[in-house]
């Protein structure tokens, strides 16, 4: 290994250093944009697709609901949903079997789409208080002293 072994070496070396860049991970981006019409919906649909990296959009006029998937950085999704003049957010519900309360008055939201509620990370909401424990064991097919009524 001589002189040039070393060069290769060294180029490969720095030549590594600069494709360090952080790459952008493959995903979906799920917003809230408020839209009124097809107009809106088109409107929306072409701006979100002129992203780099952005490989499918799909927008629901009904759920009021735009979905970017490629690589993308959410932030750049947002800001591009809100450049068309629309009101837009990240997308702030989860569906209804995710939720230990959904019926609880943080998590439920009228103006959620059907089978959605509002997505928490309050901790205080989704644990049980000692009363509505005992409540819910009372009748549990785990509990060997539940009650069972037929």
């Amino acid at each position: 290994m001589g002189v040039t072994g070393t060069l290769e070496y060294f180029s490969e070396l720095l030549s590594s250093v600069k494709k360090s860049k952080k790459k952008k991970q493959f995903q979906t981006v799920d917003l809230k944009v408020r839209m009124d019409c097809e107009g809106c919906e088109l409107k929306v649909k072409n701006a979100l697709s002129s992203l780099k990296g952005v490989k499918s959009v799909d927008v629901n006029l009904k759920q009021q609901k735009a979905s970017v998937t490629g690589f993308v950085e959410p932030k750049n999704v947002l800001k591009k949903a809100q450049s068309t003049g629309k009101k837009a957010e990240p997308w702030p519900y989860v569906p209804y079997n995710l939720v230990a309360h959904p019926y609880v008055a943080q998590v439920y939201d009228k103006k959620a789409p059907p089978g959605y509620v509002r997505g928490t990370e309050d901790t205080a909401i989704t644990t049980l208080s000692t009363v509505e424990e005992q409540y819910t064991t009372m009748f549990s097919d785990e509990n060997p002293n539940a009650c069972s009524i037929m």
